[in-house]
């Protein structure tokens, strides 16, 4: 087994704490589905939201999903003029016998948009 991270980001339609545990459980169980991971795989969860999204923390979406006994991390994205509005950003560090090449990050809906070099 080796530490790799993982990489993934949504955008919220709006600013509300249902709507973002919604769209972030989704982000979550995509990595996890696409990466063949379980919870047992993670080591810890990197959550970024963008300035403009205030109705709850990213990662009380992990916990609602059962993800209870990882670390998990909030933080501000920078507030960069012309930036995708409303996104949650994860950093994921996992336990996983797949190579760094293979890998699969995880960008949801227009947040694909962030890195069209790796969105899945």
């Amino acid at each position: 087994m080796a530490v790799r991270a993982v990489r993934g980001a949504v955008q919220l339609e709006r600013d509300e704490a249902g709507h973002m545990a919604e769209q972030v459980g989704a982000l979550l169980t995509a990595v996890l589905e696409r990466n063949g991971l379980t919870q047992e795989d993670l080591i810890s969860i990197w959550f970024t939201a963008t300035p403009d999204l205030h109705c709850d923390f990213p990662a009380a979406a992990a916990r609602g999903l059962g993800i209870v006994d990882v670390p998990l991390i909030c933080a501000q994205e920078l507030d960069i003029e012309g930036a995708l509005p409303r996104v949650v950003r994860i950093l994921a560090h996992i336990d996983t016998d797949r190579t760094r090449s293979e890998v699969t990050h995880v960008y949801l809906g227009a947040a694909a948009a962030l890195r069209k070099d790796i969105a899945q």
